[in-house]
């Protein structure tokens, strides 16, 4: 008697590559728990900000707007490098690892981040066709850097 062949699992060695679905998950937390808060109080500290009649405006130009852009690209450059994940990836639960499989490099983080300039463009329109259109689900700054974003857990 034979049993039914058991489909196996991929070695623990394996990475499993980030959805679509995950990536833009992550972004979206990073967003709302990160990027808002900063630019927000970047705004009011040294923007102009005003309030009343129910409502509330930041604005934010010139050297202060790029001083936080710059804080921005770092949030995503110091942790990617780090420990592979930003906020948003940790609570969704992917990392960006490279091509080869291990930690980033430096160069790798950097590009990457460099890259979020195209990639963010349209509001990430840009790197979610790229996503689609990838067979390991990678944005341009991903293939430009020889790195994936893989589930974590």
């Amino acid at each position: 008697m034979s049993l039914p062949h058991a489909q196996t699992s991929p070695p623990p060695t394996a990475r499993t590559d980030a959805s679509a679905g995950q990536r833009v998950g992550a972004l979206l937390l990073d967003t709302l728990l990160v990027m808002v808060p900063l630019f927000v109080v970047a705004g009011i500290l040294f923007g102009d900000s005003r309030a009343g009649d129910g409502g509330a405006s930041v604005s934010l130009t010139g050297v202060p707007f790029l001083l936080t852009l710059l804080v921005a690209a770092g949030y995503f450059l110091v942790l990617e490098l780090t420990t592979g994940q930003t906020l948003g990836k940790k609570i969704v639960g992917i990392r960006v690892v490279s091509d080869k499989g291990g930690d980033v490099t430096a160069v790798q983080a950097l590009v990457r981040t460099a890259l979020r300039v195209v990639d963010g463009f349209a509001f990430y329109l840009v790197a979610f066709v790229a996503v689609l259109a990838s067979p390991r689900n990678q944005r341009l700054g991903d293939m430009a850097a020889s790195t994936r974003v893989v589930r974590a857990r």
